[in-house]
Formats: structure tokens, sequence, C-alpha cells
């Protein structure tokens, strides 16, 4: 009997030391199925760490990007103000310039304008000048009563007058014998005559008067053939 009991006290114990050996197992396949599990959460951290310094990077280089254009919009800004700015100064110059060059040219023409009718003025008082003495040997020679005789005489001192004051002006009649040229005579008649030879002048009925090289009035002629 007592060895039976011993026995069974020995299968007692063996079977205990197994089920101890089986909550150890367990317990160390707990304790590495956790381990894993810690050792996924670590790398699942890691890896969300690595992505979020990445996104980080990535943020800062459109950052950077952002910051550089904005740098480049500023720096061409400035240099267009610049620009512009330069352009309305000259633009400002070309104005204030024209605004000057139009005032002096209105000055300038109101004051030749003033100078020719001063000039028109001297002009016709230097030949009235010369000419009035004309007219008042005109005045006495039909003051005066006598016979044809002295009329011509009064007449031709009157012609000389004439010449006297022409020559003063500067004025000369123009030559009226030769050939004819139409930028000294006016043809009023034309005749065909053997004894004349080609445009030659033959007869003038008015005469023409020149004043330096200006032709004041074109004699007026008969020109042959």
């Amino acid at each position: 009997m007592d060895t039976n009991n011993d026995d069974i006290l020995e299968d007692d114990n063996t079977l205990v030391s197994d089920e101890d050996l089986i909550s150890d197992d367990e317990t160390k396949g707990e304790q590495n199925t956790k381990g894993e599990a810690e050792g996924s959460i670590d790398e699942t951290i890691e890896d969300a760490e690595i992505v979020e310094e990445e996104e980080l990077k990535d943020g800062e280089s459109e950052e950077l990007l952002e910051s550089e254009k904005e740098k480049d919009m500023r720096k061409n800004r400035k240099k267009l103000e610049e620009e512009n700015k330069k352009l309305q100064d000259e633009v400002d110059s070309f104005k204030d310039k024209l605004l000057r060059t139009t005032a002096e040219y209105e000055n300038f023409r109101k004051r030749t304008v003033k100078e020719k009718q001063g000039i028109y003025a001297e002009a016709c008082a230097d030949v009235l000048k010369e000419v009035l003495p004309v007219l008042d040997n005109l005045e006495r020679a039909l003051s005066v009563e006598g016979c044809g005789e002295e009329l011509r005489t009064g007449v031709e001192m009157t012609v000389r007058l004439f010449n006297d004051a022409f020559e003063k002006l500067g004025v000369e009649e123009l030559a009226s014998n030769g050939e004819f040229d139409p930028n000294l005579h006016n043809a009023v008649m034309h005749v065909e005559d053997e004894q004349y030879g080609v445009n030659e002048i033959v007869e003038v009925f008015q005469k023409g008067y020149k004043k330096e090289n200006k032709v004041l009035r074109h004699s007026m002629v008969k020109v042959a053939n």
C-alpha cells in the first residue's frame, strides 16, 4: 500500500511538473507575442516618424521655394518700378522741353510778325517820302496858268523827279529792246514782219521795273515773228 501511494505521489509530482512546464511555455509564448507586437508598434512608430520627417522636409522645401519665388517677384517688381519711374521722368522731361520749345516758337513768331510789320511800315515810309515831292510838283503844275509849252516843261520836271525817286529807292527800268524774254516781258501783240528777227521786240506799250533781282512789273510789248 505504501508503495502505491508513493507511486501516486510521484505521478502527482510529475503532473505538476508538466503543468508547470506548460505554463512556462505559454508565458514565454505570450512574452514572445508581446515582444513581437511591441516591436511591430515600434517599427510603425519609426516609419511614422520617418514619414513625418520627410513631410516636414517636403514642407520646408516648398516653403523655401515659395520664399525664393516671393523674393524674385519682389525683386522683379522693384526693378519694374524703377524702370517705370525712369521712363516717367523721361516723359516729364520731354513734356517740359516741348512746352518750352512751343513757348519759344510762339514768342519768335509774334516777334517776327511784329518785325515784318515794322519793316513794311518803314519801307512804305521810305517810298512815300521819295514820291511825295512828285505829287507836290504835279499840284503846282496844275495851279499855274500858262500855255502848253509851260505845261510840258512841268510834266518833264515831274518825270525827272520820279526817276530820281526810283534811283534813290533802287528801282530800275527793264530793258525792252532786243529779244523777247518771258521772265521780263509780257507779249500782248504778235506781228509777222521780215524786217525784224525771230521773237524781236517791236514796240513797248508799258515799261517794266525791277528792284535788284525782283521784277516789280513786266514790260508790256509787241513781238515780231
